[in-house]
């Protein structure tokens, strides 16, 4: 197995190359994917998607990869500079915001990849638990660069298609909302209240740990944006214009340790419960008024 020792490049030619390389290292190494997984501590399944090009590896990845391959050093550099190369490459990526299908198909190939998907939301309900109605708000808001009518439908389409992920067991979903995003009052009163409690039944299924934010909780933390963390693998963080997605090692530590925060100030279990049960209770007096 060779790999060219030319600079670290870009674009899809150079993502082949690293997982052809890698594919092969295991395959001259006499090693199941089961057996390589193993050894370089995490699963077969990420190991799968590394060499279908579906997950592109961190340069740790490469290098507990290599080392489980016994590959000489020069090889084991030129593997890492690719692995940083398209790595810092689809940090620079950018879907810009009239394109909401295409981002909605990215963020589903994220979420299916990754065993721990994390996300906070300051100002909206989070993907994952809006209704049809819901979304249908947010992708017909009445601005100058207001989205047709087939292009409306694409994008709830395929955000609806995201959510059955969240009754998947084998992931880990940790999602943080502020009460704030819950009183933004999308539409009506009656479809916030049917949205609440759809946040509400959400909360049966044992691997999703939704925390809120209540008013009342003193903060210290001023998240300008919502973002989401796939493993510790990407970021992707939306404004008006364009969303990002980020791989670069410091860009993703910050965001841990931002999420690691918000969780010490979330409330969980009962107590979200309660918020969102007095939250829906005051959208329905609203709505009866």
């Amino acid at each position: 197995m060779t790999v060219n020792q030319q600079p670290a490049g870009r674009g899809p030619g150079d993502r082949d190359r690293l997982a052809v390389a890698l594919k092969q290292a295991r395959q001259a190494a006499g090693l199941t994917g089961v057996e390589a997984a193993r050894a370089a501590g995490f699963g077969q399944s990420k190991l799968s998607k590394i060499e279908r090009m579906v997950l592109l590896p961190s340069a740790a990845d490469v290098e507990a990869l290599s080392r489980v391959y016994a590959l000489p050093s020069g090889e084991r550099d030129a593997l890492a500079r690719l692995a940083v190369g398209l790595r810092e490459e689809q940090s620079a990526k950018v879907i810009l915001a009239r394109r909401v299908g295409e981002l909605q198909r990215r963020v589903r190939q994220l979420e299916a990849s990754a065993m721990t998907i994390r996300a906070f939301q300051p100002v909206m309900v989070l993907g994952l638990f809006q209704t049809d109605a819901y979304s249908r708000c947010v992708f017909g808001q009445p601005d100058s660069q207001r989205l047709d009518d087939d292009q409306i439908d694409e994008a709830v389409e395929e955000r609806t298609g995201r959510q059955p992920i969240v009754s998947d067991e084998s992931k880990d979903i940790r999602l943080i909302m502020t009460e704030g995003a819950l009183r933004w009052q999308a539409g009506s009163a009656v479809l916030m209240a049917a949205q609440v409690d759809a946040i509400a039944h959400a909360l049966v299924r044992g691997n999703v740990n939704l925390g809120i934010i209540p008013w009342t909780q003193p903060v210290l933390l001023f998240p300008r944006h919502g973002f989401q963390i796939y493993d510790q693998d990407a970021v992707m963080v939306g404004t008006e214009t364009a969303t990002a997605t980020m791989t670069g090692a410091a860009d993703i530590a910050t965001y841990l340790e931002l999420f690691t925060a918000l969780e010490e100030i979330a409330a969980y279990g009962d107590d979200a419960r309660e918020h969102l049960t007095r939250i829906s209770a005051e959208y329905r007096r609203l709505a009866a008024a």
